[in-house]
Formats: structure tokens, sequence, C-alpha cells
């Protein structure tokens, strides 16, 4: 009896503390704390990316220091975004989507400082499958990683390059004003 109630309590517990350690969007679960480097980021906000109201593309969640507002995510402070792909999507429609945007979106001569880095980021790209997630984090001391599945694929110096790059989601001008908001915590 005392065996079969412990377990239950076990459970029970299990469940609690797997709750408060993540949060579901869509069937996706994304921790409520993440590790990087030296600093613990907490979960600001999760959102899903629709494309035309057609179809779901991906779940996104994005992590900041604590105490760090979704307001300020362009400081220079350690920040990730994760992003979990619903579709199948090939290495060269990320360069091309990402580099359509960019060149929109920032001043000429603001994307020319960054031709470069971004040149050598759009390399690191690799064909996804559903399920597939890549993770962008920026650390002051590394610059932006990109990581596939928990796998690293390289990195890139410079905060104003995570400014930039962030700023596809997060910025004035984002893939979608409801998905940065949601992932900025509004």
């Amino acid at each position: 009896m005392f065996i079969r109630i412990f377990s239950t309590l076990l459970i029970v517990l299990s469940w609690s503390v797997c709750g408060l350690a993540s949060v579901d969007i869509n069937g996706v679960s994304f921790a409520e704390r993440r590790q990087l480097n030296d600093t613990e980021l907490r979960l600001s906000g999760t959102a899903v990316l629709s494309w035309a109201v057609l179809f779901d593309v991906y779940v996104g969640a994005f992590y900041l220091p604590e105490r760090q507002p979704g307001s300020d995510w362009n400081e220079n402070v350690p920040k990730m975004l994760e992003l979990s792909y619903l579709r199948k999507i090939e290495a060269e429609d990320f360069s091309n989507a990402s580099d359509k945007l960019l060149r929109e979106t920032l001043p000429p001569g603001q994307y020319q400082e960054l031709a470069e880095r971004l040149t050598t980021f759009y390399q690191l790209f690799r064909d996804i499958r559903p399920g597939d997630r890549y993770s962008l984090a920026y650390h002051p001391a590394v610059g932006t990683e990109l990581r596939l599945n928990g796998e690293p694929l390289g990195s890139v110096a410079g905060h104003d390059f995570a400014i930039a790059y962030f700023g596809l989601w997060l910025g004035p001008q984002p893939i979608s004003e409801s998905f940065r908001d949601r992932l900025l915590g509004g």
C-alpha cells in the first residue's frame, strides 16, 4: 500500500515539475528557462507563425535574462530564439527569404556593413523537416550562434549582426507583428 501511494505521489510530483519546467504551444514544448554560457535565460513569450492564414509554418519561443523586459530585446545582452518547424523548408529558402527581408528593412549602408557576415551565416543553414528546431542565440562574448536540433552549425560576431538578424522577428518591421508581440511577452 505504501509503495502504491508513494509511486502515485512521485508521478503527480513529476507532472507538476514538468508543468513548471516547460510551456506547450500547438503541441510543441519549450523550456521555461535556458542556459546560455554563463547566463540563465527566462522565457519571454511563445507564438505560432502562420503563412497567409492558410497554414502554420513554425512555433517559436524567445528567451531573455531575468528582469530584462521584452521591449529591451535589442540591448547587448544574451538572448535566444528557438523555432520548431512544422513544414519542410530547404536551406536555400532560408537564405533567400532572410536576405530579401534584410535588404528591404535595413538602410543600404547598414546592409553593406553586414553583407560579408550574412553570406557566412547563410552558409550555415541546412534543409529542415517537420519537427526540426533551429535556435538562434546571441552572447556578447561569442556572437550569434545557429544550432539545428541542438548541434552547433557556426557563429558570426557582432552585436550589430545580432540586432539585424533577430530583428527579422523582433524589430520594427518584423515578419509578423503579432508573432513579434507574443514573443516579446505582449
